[in-house]
């Protein structure tokens, strides 16, 4: 048990995995001991992009304690989203670009956390600082992460080091950022196959806000009404998770890709944190948040700070 995982978040999105298997190289390519592993299910976008660069998911893992001691985390760093036996391992490294929260450790490590749209733009910066060649696939599994992150660079998360960075790779990859990115966004929010239960868990997150316990999920879609025509069915998944899970609040984020709006579907205790945060009215448990795209730095910190002060 002398090899080193690297994994993102639980639900893992297009940055997680990609970034876990770019950093996994690089570690590699600097004489570690490492593998690249993944939480949970890839989703549609991002088997687009291993698709189209020709590389393989990484495995799912369910304990990570059982096959390594000493794990990095990528794109994420806050406990309840990382794996369930975290606990039980060291974490050596961090890199990530979000909040920091619930994390500690008992040893010393590495900490890059830097306020840019994505993980991959960090990761590019590391390849830089030793020296290392991103190679034609890898370069393209990084872009990829940008874009998902960035909303191809819509997203006010984006930064301009994203974008430099995006350009970077893109040349390296052999690709337009714009017309992959498009091609890609689009694999990703064909929602025509999804079951509700996939619906609310591609993309799912935890966080303590104050003293509440939150989840917020988020899809991408062309068509935000090709999910909320089965919003019964969602509210109802939605409450039992809620049930089972002591939530007070969940918070389901459908996002519409092409006008950059989003539709919260809100439940829970604290449902009306929502209407709060954004000065709107649930009507049938839903709002529309205008320009609202990014969970990151739109919804998190604005719920975090409302809920805090109830």
């Amino acid at each position: 048990m002398t090899k080193t995982l690297i994994f993102g978040h639980k639900n893992p999105d297009t940055d997680t995995i990609t970034s876990a298997i770019a950093y996994a190289e690089l570690k590699a390519k600097l004489g570690k001991d490492v593998e690249a592993i993944r939480l949970g299910e890839v989703n549609g976008e991002t088997q687009y992009a291993l698709n189209y660069f020709g590389i393989e998911a990484p495995r799912l893992v369910e304990n990570v304690a059982d096959e390594a001691k000493e794990v990095i985390l990528v794109d994420h760093n806050e406990r309840q989203q990382s794996a369930n036996d975290i606990d039980k391992v060291r974490v050596v490294e961090v890199i990530d670009h979000h909040r920091i929260a619930n994390f500690e450790t008992s040893a010393p490590l590495y900490f890059r956390a830097e306020p840019v749209g994505c993980t991959a733009t960090i990761l590019n910066k590391l390849y830089k600082e030793n020296g290392v060649a991103i190679r034609k696939e890898i370069a393209g599994l990084m872009l990829s992460a940008i874009v998902s992150d960035s909303l191809l660079f819509k997203s006010p998360t984006c930064t301009g080091e994203d974008v430099a960075a995006a350009n970077e790779l893109a040349a390296i990859a052999g690709v337009d950022p714009q017309v992959y990115g498009l091609a890609m966004l689009k694999a990703g929010a064909d929602l025509s196959d999804k079951s509700v239960a996939q619906l609310i868990s591609l993309d799912a997150k935890e966080f303590a806000m104050g003293s509440y316990k939150v989840e917020i999920a988020q899809v991408n879609a062309v068509d935000v009404n090709d999910v909320l025509s089965k919003q019964a069915e969602v509210e109802a998944a939605l409450n039992d998770i809620i049930a089972a899970k002591g939530l007070d609040l969940f918070v389901f984020v459908v996002t519409d890709i092409l006008n950059n709006d989003s539709v919260a579907l809100a439940l829970g205790n604290k449902a009306n944190a929502v209407e709060k945060a954004y000065n709107v009215t649930l009507a049938d448990n839903k709002a529309v948040l205008k320009g609202v795209v990014s969970r990151k730095s739109q919804i998190v910190p604005v719920l975090t700070e409302t809920l805090s002060n109830l």
